[in-house]
């Protein structure tokens, strides 16, 4: 299943973290919340999106 969670701390600063996403697919669906809550200060990227991008360079890998 796929989720967007939104943290927003009491001090206003807010964390988007998304769940069952892989490789670009998190940045896709989290980019207008991204945009809307203003400036990204740093990004975390979850094992999630490393397999996914592991898997597409061995897929290219055995096409060659």
């Amino acid at each position: 299943m796929r989720t967007i969670d939104i943290h927003i701390a009491p001090s206003g600063e807010s964390r988007v973290e998304t769940k069952g996403f892989s490789g670009n697919e998190c940045r896709d669906a989290s980019r207008f919340l991204e945009s809307a809550l203003g400036k990204t200060t740093s990004e975390s990227l979850t094992a999630e999106f490393h397999e996914a991008q592991l898997q597409q360079q061995n897929h290219l890998e055995r096409e060659e």
